[in-house]
C-alpha cells in the first residue's frame, strides 16, 4: 500500500478505496471485542493486548510507517481511520496515539538506519509498543523546565528525574523519554533537551500507578528514573535537539487525540439517536420533540465539523503542506469539544439511563473530557491559535 500522488484537494474529502477497506476491516475486528472487553480489561488491570496483537497481525497499527519499514505508507490519513474505527466500536486503545503517531513519526524522520532497524520495523508491524514519557510533576505545560537531567557519561548518559500521567507503559516495551543535556539558554530561555529510547524494563527505572477516574484499559503511571544508564546508540537525533523532534510527532498525536473524540462522539450519538427512535412517552418516541432532537442535532454538526478538520490536518500533514500544525491543533481542539458535547447530550437524551451502566454511556464521558486537558490543553491550543494564526503577541 502507499499513497497516491497528484490527488485533488478534493480527495481529501473522498475516502480512498485503501481508507473504506481499513475502516471496514478495522470495525469488523474491534467489534468482535467491543465495549464489554475493555471494560473487563479495566476491572482486570490488564491492558488489552489481544485485540492489539490481532490487528496488528493484520497490518492495522502501522499504516502510517514507511513501507519499507513493514508498515503500510498510507500516512496519517490511514492511521486516522484505524483510530476513529476503534473508538466507534468502543474499544479505542490510547497506546495508538504514542507509538505509531510520536514514536513512528519522530524515528521515520529522525531515527538513524539502525534506529528504524531496530525499533521503527517493530513499530510498523505493530509487535513493538513504545509510550511518551515528557510530562513532569513541576513542569506543567512549559517543556523547557523539564528537571529530568541525562549526564554523559563514559559510553553514554545517565537518567535522573520523574515523569507523570504517562499512558500505557504496562503495555509498552520501551519508553521515548525527554530530558535536559545542558542548562537553559540565557537569551532564549529555552532548555537543552535530548530525546532517548529507554527499556521499560531497564535497571534504575520503576513505576507506580496513578489512580484516575476514567474508566478505560490503559493507565496513567508516575515514572522514577534513578541512575538509569542508556547507551549512545539510543540518543535519538543529535545531542540538546530532542524537542525539535519531537514536534514532528505533536501533530500526529493531535490528529490521533481528535479522532478519538470523533470516534466516541459518532458512538454516543448512535445510541441516543437510536434510544430517541424507540423510547416512547405519551404516544410518541422521544425523539420527536425537538428539546430532544435538537440537541443531538447540534452536536451531530459540530461532530461532522470536527471530522472535517481533522481530514483537512491529514491531507496537510500527509502531503507536508504549510499549515498541518494550525490544523492538527484546531483538528484537536473542535474534536475535544465536540466530542464531549455529543456523549453529554446522548446522556441527556436517555435522562436516568444516561448513567446506567449497561447503556455505555458513563463510561465514555471521561475519555473526551480528558482530551480537553490532555495531550495538550484547550488553553495552550488557543495560545497556539492566538500567536501563529492572528499573529497576535505571545501572553506567555
Amino acid at each position: 500500500m502507499s499513497l497516491a500522488t497528484g490527488s485533488s484537494a478534493a480527495d481529501a474529502f473522498n475516502p480512498s478505496d485503501d481508507e473504506l477497506r481499513i475502516r471496514e476491516t478495522v470495525a469488523t475486528i474491534a467489534n468482535r471485542y467491543g465495549p464489554e472487553y475493555m471494560r473487563r480489561c479495566s476491572e482486570e488491570e490488564r491492558p488489552p493486548v489481544e485485540l492489539w496483537d490481532e490487528l496488528a497481525a493484520a497490518g492495522y497499527l502501522g499504516v502510517n510507517i514507511p513501507a519499507e519499514y513493514d508498515g503500510g505508507g498510507l500516512g496519517m490519513t490511514a492511521l486516522a481511520a484505524v483510530g476513529e474505527e476503534l473508538a466507534f466500536a468502543g474499544t479505542p486503545l490510547l497506546l495508538i496515539l504514542v507509538s505509531p503517531a510520536i514514536a513512528g513519526s519522530v524515528l521515520a524522520r529522525h531515527g538513524s538506519p539502525e534506529q528504524r532497524e531496530r525499533w521503527l520495523r517493530g513499530i510498523g508491524r505493530g509487535d513493538l509498543r513504545m509510550a511518551f514519557a515528557i510530562t513532569e510533576p513541576d513542569a506543567g505545560t512549559n517543556t523547557h523546565n523539564l528537571t529530568t537531567t541525562a549526564t554523559r557519561v563514559d559510553g553514554g548518559f545517565r537518567l535522573r528525574g520523574t515523569k507523570v500521567f504517562i499512558s500505557g507503559v504496562e503495555m509498552a516495551h520501551a519508553l521515548f523519554v525527554v530530558a535536559r543535556t545542558g542548562e537553559r539558554d540565557s537569551a532564549t530561555g529555552y532548555g537543552r533537551l535530548s530525546l532517548f529510547v529507554v527499556d521499560v524494563d531497564a535497571p534504575g527505572l520503576e513505576r507506580q500507578v496513578i489512580p484516575t477516574a476514567t474508566r478505560g484499559a490503559d493507565r496513567q503511571w508516575q515514572l522514577f528514573f534513578d541512575d538509569v544508564e542508556v547507551s549512545d546508540d539510543r540518543l535519538v537525533g543529535g545531542e540538546g535537539e530532542g524537542l525539535r523532534l519531537v514536534f514532528d510527532g505533536l501533530n500526529p498525536e493531535r490528529i490521533m487525540t481528535a479522532v478519538q473524540c470523533t470516534g466516541i462522539g459518532r458512538l454516543a450519538l448512535d445510541r441516543a439517536a437510536a434510544y430517541a427512535r424507540e423510547r416512547v412517552v405519551w404516544d410518541a418516541p422521544i425523539g420527536s420533540h425537538q428539546g430532544v432532537a435538537h440537541p443531538l442535532a447540534e452536536a451531530k454538526i459540530e461532530l461532522e465539523l470536527a471530522r472535517t478538520m481533522t481530514r483537512k490536518a491529514c491531507s496537510l500533514y500527509d502531503g507536508g503542506a504549510k499549515g498541518a500544525g494550525e490544523a492538527s491543533n484546531m483538528a484537536k481542539f473542535a474534536a475535544a469539544e465536540a466530542g464531549i458535547k455529543c456523549v453529554d447530550r446522548a446522556i441527556q437524551a436517555h435522562g436516568g439511563n444516561g448513567v446506567a451502566l449497561e447503556y455505555g454511556l458513563a463510561d465514555l464521558w471521561w475519555g473526551v473530557r480528558t482530551a480537553k486537558i490532555a495531550p495538550v490543553s484547550r488553553e495552550m491550543i488557543l495560545n497556539y491559535v492566538a500567536e501563529h494564526s492572528l499573529r497576535l503577541p505571545r501572553s506567555y
